[in-house]
Parts: C-alpha cells; sequence; structure tokens
C-alpha cells in the first residue's frame, strides 16, 4: 500500500507543482483601503465571466513563475474595459500565464474605473493606483526574487492609459512618506502597450522614457493611432522602441489565443523575442 502511496504522490507531483504555480495571491494595495476611500474597502467587487467592476479598493494579483525558471523581471498588467470594467481573464489571467511561462513574475492590478464611478478620475486616482502598484512591487522585490530595475508595465486598451499615467513622469517617491511603500520610485523601467487608448500620449516623449514595446491592428479606428504616435515621438526621442501594426485584428484581439490570424495568433512570441533582445529576460544571478 506504501509504494503505491509513493508511486502515486511521485506521478501526481508535475500537476501539484503546476497547481502551486497557477496560484496567484492577492494583495491590497493599501492595508486599509485607498487613501480618503477607506470606507469604500469592503465595497464587494462584481465579477462575471470575463469581467471584474466596481473596484473600489485596488489589488495586485500575483503570479510568480517557478523558480527554475525565474528571470528577475517582473510585469505590472493593466487589462482594458473602456474604465468600465476590467476583462480580466483574456487581458489579465492570459498574459500573466505568458509571462509566467518565459520566467516573469506577473503582477495583475485592479485599478478604479472612473467611468464606472464617476468619484474617481484618470489622472487622481488611477494615476494613484498604478504609482502604488509599481512601488508595491518593489517593496516585495527580494521577497519574490525580483530585480528592481527589472520592472516594467503592460497596457491593453485603456490600461494603456493606465500606463501612460506613470511611464513619462518622474516618478520619485517621497523620501519622507510615514508609508516605506511610498518613499520608492514608481517609474516603470519598460512599457508594453497592446492596443493602447489615446489617453495621455504626452505631445512630447521624454529622452529619459522607459523603453517601449508597441503593438496594434491597422484597422483598429481607436487604437492604432496612438501606437503611431508614440512612435514617431519615441524616435525624436531617440529612446529604445520597437512597433508592429498588423493590418487586421482590429481592437481587442487579447492574446491572440481566439483569432484565426496567424499574424495575431504569433504576436505573443514577438514580445519574448523583444524583452530577450531588451536583456530584460536576462537570468537571475
Amino acid at each position: 500500500m506504501q509504494c503505491r502511496f509513493l508511486l502515486f504522490a511521485f506521478l501526481s507531483l508535475p500537476f501539484i507543482q503546476a497547481m502551486a504555480q497557477d496560484s496567484p495571491t492577492v494583495y491590497h494595495l493599501w492595508p486599509n483601503g485607498a487613501p480618503g476611500y477607506e470606507k469604500r474597502k469592503d465595497e464587494p467587487e462584481i465579477a462575471k465571466d470575463y469581467y471584474v467592476k466596481n473596484i473600489h479598493n485596488p489589488s495586485v494579483t500575483v503570479y510568480l513563475p517557478p523558480k527554475e525558471k525565474a528571470t528577475g523581471a517582473a510585469v505590472i498588467i493593466c487589462p482594458g474595459g473602456g474604465f468600465r470594467l476590467l476583462v480580466y481573464n483574456s487581458e489579465g489571467v492570459e498574459p500573466a500565464r505568458f509571462l509566467n511561462s518565459i520566467g516573469v513574475a506577473a503582477i495583475i492590478l485592479k485599478y478604479r474605473l472612473f467611468r464606472e464611478d464617476s468619484t474617481y478620475s484618470l489622472e487622481k486616482e488611477v494615476r494613484q493606483d498604478g504609482y502604488r502598484a509599481i512601488r508595491f512591487v518593489r517593496s516585495r522585490a527580494a521577497e519574490w526574487g525580483i530585480d528592481t530595475n527589472r520592472v516594467g508595465i503592460w497596457g491593453f486598451s485603456a490600461g494603456g492609459e493606465v500606463v501612460s499615467q506613470v511611464a513619462y513622469a518622474s516618478g520619485a517617491g517621497d523620501p519622507k512618506a510615514k508609508d516605506p511603500v511610498d518613499r520608492l520610485n514608481g517609474r516603470p523601467n519598460f512599457q508594453i502597450l497592446v492596443y493602447p487608448g489615446p489617453l495621455g500620449v504626452p505631445e512630447v516623449v521624454p529622452s529619459d522614457a522607459p523603453k517601449a514595446f508597441l503593438i496594434a491592428a491597422n484597422d483598429d479606428e481607436c487604437c492604432s493611432v496612438p501606437i503611431v504616435n508614440l512612435l514617431q515621438r519615441y524616435r525624436q526621442a531617440k529612446v529604445p522602441v520597437e512597433a508592429h501594426i498588423f493590418a487586421n485584428g482590429n481592437h481587442a484581439f487579447n492574446m491572440g489565443y481566439r483569432s484565426n490570424l496567424q499574424s495575431i495568433k504569433a504576436w505573443p512570441e514577438l514580445l519574448k523575442n523583444w524583452m530577450t533582445d531588451s536583456n530584460i529576460l536576462v537570468p537571475k544571478k
């Protein structure tokens, strides 16, 4: 009987490991709720099928790669959804699993939705969530095996507008802040924009902007233009940038897994190549 049990345990080990790697941990960005909105921290989120909404206590959901595969890089993922909801599965969980497969820690951000609740604004509360998420990840770097100089941010659609709130300003922390997390730098080291919305695209990209990977479909009337504008402004700033515009694919092709277009199906490999060539996937020492 004991031999059978050991054999079962041995054969089940890969499955158990896989389950462990796919068991994320949720952390609220502020222990007592978002500043100024502490009374709303216990309002329940609404989750159904593919989306999450009614977010009043911003959080991150952390997916860590297997230790033997970890590179030390981390990416905060901002799903889209027009600031009315978050397209959580296909623009949060699926990219997180992709990142884990290439050795990158993935952190899905649930940010506040200013078009669902006009109490909030993009330039204040949403920006605050973005900065806090980056600082929070850096504060846990030692615990999670993350290199604080390889923390990026990835935005889909409206999530790209979240990225714009944190990518082009200094992000310097407050050295006198009571909360040690707020003393850390909130600017990402690199950014990934997948059919990003137009809000927050800077007229001038600063020369110290984070390097960027940009991707959209030409027939996306909303969100291919920001890619074109950013590419031009990145080139003017002489900041490293890579951009891909597909002939077809429209909006919200997510990770490409459900598309019938070969170019769209294959796009995540382009991201992996860019991250490799940009030395983001340098193995952790």
